[in-house]
């Protein structure tokens, strides 16, 4: 029988197995690549600000990522907790996205305007004078640590040549934007973009 002469060929079996998983894949991946609520940003999804945009550079950089996920999953507990779900068209702009699976910490999808900028500044200095029973460590050193302006303005040329809608005067405002705003100004700025949008998609 064929099938028997393939099984004794390990070779040939490891190439088919490798075919038919690449088939598999196309079939599940491919139909999302088309689907508009995958591709097409949700409603008031825009490309980060500068400022935000360094800091998603310093949060991902820090590995915020490794305790704190950010997607809210489509379960009654989760969105309880957190708020709507995520949907795919909030990540459209997001290289890569964040979503993440563990979370030593709470989900930060739509963490953005529900604490002030300052709590943000002293959980980020001092994470246990806020919450006690908090393992997140400090991050003083943001405070000291500048913005480099002509490398977000190369990030910004390469992420518009992605697709990304930024305009002109975006790209010219970036010096002035995070002129003598140090990392953990960047780094609470992005926090407080995430999930806005979302939290009223329909």
């Amino acid at each position: 029988m064929n099938h028997q002469k393939i099984e004794r060929n390990v070779s040939l079996l490891a190439v088919l197995i490798a075919v038919a998983i690449s088939f598999g894949g196309l079939a599940e991946i491919v139909p999302l690549m088309l689907q508009a609520e995958t591709t097409q940003p949700s409603p008031g999804v825009e490309p980060l600000p500068p400022l935000a945009l360094a800091g998603r550079d310093v949060y991902v950089r820090e590995g915020c990522y490794v305790c704190h996920s950010q997607m809210v999953r489509p379960f009654r507990a989760e969105t309880e907790r957190y708020g709507p779900f995520t949907r795919a068209g909030e990540t459209v702009y997001e290289r890569p996205f964040q979503w993440g699976s563990k979370r030593t910490g709470p989900d930060l999808q739509r963490v953005g305007g529900r604490y002030t900028d300052a709590w943000h500044r002293a959980h980020l200095l001092h994470p246990r004078d806020l919450v006690p029973t908090s393992n997140m460590p400090g991050f003083p050193w943001l405070a000291e640590a500048g913005i480099d302006a002509a490398h977000l303005q190369r990030k910004i040329e390469v992420l518009r040549l992605l697709g990304d809608p930024y305009t002109e005067e975006q790209l010219a405002a970036v010096a002035t934007d995070v002129d003598g705003r140090s990392e953990m100004d960047a780094l609470i700025a992005y926090l407080q973009t995430l999930g806005v949008a979302g939290r009223d998609p329909r």
